[in-house]
């Protein structure tokens, strides 16, 4: 059986720039997979700069990897297009959040910072804060193997004893 040491809100929020799979545009949505958990945002139409500002659960479990995230192009008649893929990396998040104990005894703060580097997808470093009681992560991505492409996403960790 899977033990489970937590949850994870990703809120995905935007994509720029996304690559045309279609005549003129694309029909975006991201899929996030963790273990053998997936989940996924709901379809844009015609847009290659959506907000989707869309909050997806994964859970967390005792050896976890990154959260795996796909763009696809949504496809009516035939197999779904592949727009770009990142890894996001949790520890840091994670870590952070163990060493502090109870977000709530603290207030807004920085507690870590995932660093951009030659081996991952970042656009800029990414923070990890205390919020209003609640450890965030802001995260800028540039999608991988595809010609262009970037996603916004904002992670929260919510230990199970919190839930």
């Amino acid at each position: 059986m899977v033990e489970f040491i937590g949850l994870v809100k990703v809120k995905v929020k935007k994509g720029t720039n996304l690559a045309i799979r279609d005549m003129l545009s694309s029909d975006p949505y991201v899929v996030l997979t963790l273990g053998k958990q997936t989940v996924q945002t709901t379809v844009m139409k015609s847009n290659l700069n959506p907000v989707w500002n869309e909050e997806l659960m994964l859970s967390v479990p005792q050896d976890f990897g990154p959260i795996k995230l796909s763009v696809f192009d949504h496809d009516t008649f035939s197999a779904d297009d592949i727009m770009g893929e990142a890894e996001i990396d949790i520890q840091p998040l994670i870590t952070s959040a163990m060493a502090f104990g109870d977000p709530e005894m603290f207030g807004n703060m920085q507690i870590g910072k995932w660093l951009k580097s030659h081996d991952n997808a970042l656009v800029v470093d990414s923070i990890i804060n205390i919020v209003d009681g609640k450890v965030m992560q802001e995260i800028s991505l540039k999608l991988q193997n595809v010609e262009c492409g970037e996603l916004e996403v904002e992670l929260e960790w919510m230990p199970l004893d919190h839930v």
